[in-house]
């Protein structure tokens, strides 16, 4: 029953993000939300979006990596689960990534096309191929689809925090990032409609093709709760409907995937961290928004956030390691609905440019619908008892930026009550 959840996940976040893209054709700098709210609201509440931001995509690299070498090298290189070797191997991609990220924006895009281009092909593929594996063999039910698994004598499956309620998260923690394309605006070719059409067009695609490949996925399963108990059920499926040769080669597609997202998500935070270091509002700034002028790539801002990977997957032990990465995905949550509040907030004193991605009078209907959608996943991502520390975890994370946020009104107010003179790309 989850898919269906996912359904309602997907038209979800697309309304959330046909609101971002309504902003981020107006202002198309580095920095997205960040941006956003100093421009169109006080540096002071801008500063919050930046830090939110930063925390959520600082943790998402190590989590996208960590995910990779646990669900996909390892199962694909016949490796046993190991948490020791999924962090050595993390460690690794953190560093490559990080190499390539500094190397060339223009590199970074290009295997992210790639890695894209190969993931929908192999979907699509592989979904087909289910199917017709589970129509020829009749390994399979289409019932699974209605299934509540092993949670099916579960006596609050229906109620607030319960199995149906949880099936939700997992739509939620796969379609969040798409405002990455708005922390590259400013090195974009015509930002105010390549942006836009960049943050609606990969909620769609990855929500699409998604859902048809979860339908296929869940009805080819043929025992649930052996399923559910595999380290890597897709991989498992895989297997047993269509052969270890075929889970080989979608296994080599889901690493590439994954490199190619993490590597994405490392070069957004390291332009959040760059946007807000060039205002003068982020730890070390002066060394932060440096350049290089060769490969024109903030370098110590993103080692920054190879330093955050490392000290993560070096420094936390499994379980702390887990709860920050479950805490990780309340803040985009967060984030995105303080960005709906800001643009309805503003929405009447915006910049209409000529040839931008424009919602027109559907904009108030669409974001009115897109915060309610927001408020009840944030609701649904905290109420389940074991999001409790989590959550704790995300109210530590504000207090440290607090702290630093005091800092900067008792030593240098002006940074946070001015904006650069190149603020420019649109406003009130």
């Amino acid at each position: 029953m989850g898919i269906w959840l996912w359904v309602v996940a997907t038209v979800g976040q697309v309304l959330v993000a046909l609101v971002v893209a309504q902003l981020a054709g107006r202002i198309p700098l580095s920095g997205s939300s960040y941006q956003w709210a100093s421009r169109l609201a006080n540096p002071k509440i801008g500063w919050g979006f930046g830090w939110l931001t930063f925390c959520y995509l600082a943790i998402a690299v190590a989590a996208i990596d960590n995910a990779l070498a646990s669900q996909a090298f390892m199962p694909l290189a016949g490796m046993a689960p190991d948490e020791g070797a999924a962090r050595t191997i993390t460690l690794a991609v953190l560093l490559a990534q990080a190499v390539l990220v500094v190397a060339s924006t223009r590199l970074v895009s290009l295997i992210n096309s790639c890695a894209v281009g190969l993931e929908l092909v192999l979907v699509v593929a592989v979904a087909l191929a289910l199917a017709v594996a589970v129509a020829v063999t009749g390994r399979g039910a289409v019932g699974n689809l209605a299934s509540r698994g092993v949670t099916g004598n579960s006596a609050d499956y229906f109620g607030v925090g319960g199995g149906l309620m949880i099936a939700m998260i997992m739509g939620l923690a796969t379609l969040v990032g798409f405002d990455s394309a708005a922390n590259l605006a400013e090195e974009a070719k015509d930002p105010f409609r390549s942006v836009p059409r960049a943050i609606v067009g990969s909620v769609v695609a990855a929500g699409v093709l998604g859902i048809v490949f979860l339908v296929c996925l869940t009805v080819a399963i043929e025992d649930i709760p052996r399923i559910t108990a595999s380290e890597s059920p897709v991989a498992a499926i895989m297997r047993e409907q269509l052969g270890p040769a075929m889970e080989t080669v979608l296994l080599i597609a889901v690493s590439f995937a994954f490199f190619g997202a993490g590597m994405v998500v490392m070069t957004a935070c390291s332009r959040i961290v760059f946007a807000m270091a060039r205002d003068g509002r982020f730890p070390a700034h002066r060394l932060m928004r440096r350049v290089s002028p060769r490969t024109r790539t903030p370098i110590p801002a993103t080692v920054l956030i190879l330093g955050v990977g490392v000290v993560l997957m070096v420094a936390l032990p499994g379980t702390a390691l887990l709860k920050l990465i479950t805490a990780s995905t309340i803040l985009p949550a967060l984030i995105y609905g303080a960005t709906i509040v800001l643009y309805l907030a503003v929405r009447r004193g915006l910049d209409r440019r000529k040839g931008a991605f424009d919602l027109g009078r559907f904009d108030l209907p669409v974001a009115v619908l897109a915060l309610v959608w927001s408020l009840f996943s944030l609701f649904a991502l905290v109420a389940p008892a074991e999001a409790h520390l989590p959550a704790l975890i995300v109210v530590g994370l504000l207090a440290v930026g607090a702290l630093f946020f005091a800092g900067l009104l008792l030593f240098d107010r002006q940074a946070l009550e001015t904006e650069p003179a190149d603020a420019g790309g649109g406003g009130r």
